[in-house]
């Protein structure tokens, strides 16, 4: 276990997850906002990101689980991100439709930002589209401020009307 909540356990992502993290990265409606839903290859992929990131920087985006059950409900942590010309560390947060609007991502997202002031880290970001209001409202109830409007590249292709928010630490 890496972060501990009220209600929620964070812990690093395995390979064995992949079929409960593609019911996010695969869901059409979850990934609206990326240029696609995951292909399993493409989650495949993106853990194995993480794991990388755990080796290199020693955090990544990490499996959320209820306390309760054990579930694994999602991801949420914190990955290095090109934001036009500067790197930042970066919140992020992605999870299954059944367990949004109960507070999980915030509460996740609330306690990555803990874990990175703990490291020494001064600000930290997120960013998604503009129109993305759910991921507006976790950034804001974590304690982010927007900062600015700007354009990104993700996965080889250009993102319009991305938003950034920051936080000091």
């Amino acid at each position: 276990m890496i972060i501990e909540t009220e209600r929620l356990f964070l812990r690093q992502m395995t390979l064995e997850d992949t079929d409960t993290l593609a019911l996010v990265l695969s869901d059409p409606d979850s990934m609206k906002f990326y240029p696609h839903p995951f292909s399993r290859e493409e989650v495949e992929n993106w853990i194995q990101w993480n794991l990388d990131n755990y080796e290199k920087y020693g955090f990544g985006l990490w499996a959320v689980c209820l306390k309760e059950s054990g579930e694994m409900i999602g991801d949420c942590g914190i990955t290095m991100q090109q934001v036009e010309k500067e790197f930042f560390p970066e919140i992020g947060y992605h999870l299954r439709k059944e367990f949004r609007k109960k507070g999980y991502a915030t509460e996740a997202a609330k306690a990555c930002a803990e874990f990175a002031k703990n490291r020494g880290m001064k600000k930290i970001i997120s960013y998604m589209k503009s129109d993305n209001l759910p991921s507006r409202h976790v950034a804001e109830g974590t304690g982010m401020k927007f900062i600015k409007a700007f354009t990104k590249t993700v996965m080889g292709k250009l993102v319009e009307d991305e938003v950034l928010y920051m936080m000091d630490l």
